[in-house]
């Protein structure tokens, strides 16, 4: 069996709450997108990389309403995150050309939500031989490109609907 270790991130787990405000709702309240890292903006949903990457490309989908846990969507919010999160492996795809993904929802703190009062899905690339000895001797996760770069070019290739 292979495992997805991330023990890196958990100071950041612990301390989420500790910021002022939700990184959800201020990077969906800017009128510009790169500051906050979002990729797309959709009508009831956006999509945002991840500033605290399990892997390069890592990515997360979010509808605007603060509070939308994943039992709490509406029809609408559900199937507009659940396109986005598509259109997300899309771009992925056509940028990175990963093997595969990890796609999913972190509910609660125990699950490894680093935020609970604002409803997210991952989408995480991956390929193979992505883990290496870097996070398990030095406790230092690679990520080869920097993130605005990342953004810029996830964004261009955006799918157009």
């Amino acid at each position: 069996m292979k495992q997805l270790w991330a023990p890196w991130r958990l100071e950041y787990v612990q301390h989420a709450d500790d910021g002022d405000g939700c990184v959800f709702c201020r990077a969906a309240g800017l009128p510009e997108d790169e500051p906050e890292l979002v990729i797309h903006r959709g009508e009831l949903a956006f999509v945002l990389l991840n500033k605290f990457p399990y892997a390069s490309g890592h990515l997360m989908v979010a509808p605007y309403r603060h509070g939308s846990a994943f039992d709490d969507l509406d029809e609408a919010e559900a199937l507009e995150v659940h396109r986005l999160a598509v259109d997300a492996m899309a771009a992925l795809r056509s940028v990175f050309s990963p093997e595969g993904f990890n796609v999913g929802w972190n509910l609660g703190r125990v699950a490894g939500a680093g935020i609970v009062d604002h409803g997210h899905v991952h989408v995480v690339p991956r390929w193979n031989g992505d883990t290496n000895f870097m996070p398990v001797l030095a406790d230092i996760k690679v990520i080869p490109e920097h993130l605005l770069e990342t953004r810029r070019k996830l964004a261009q290739a955006w799918p157009k609907r």
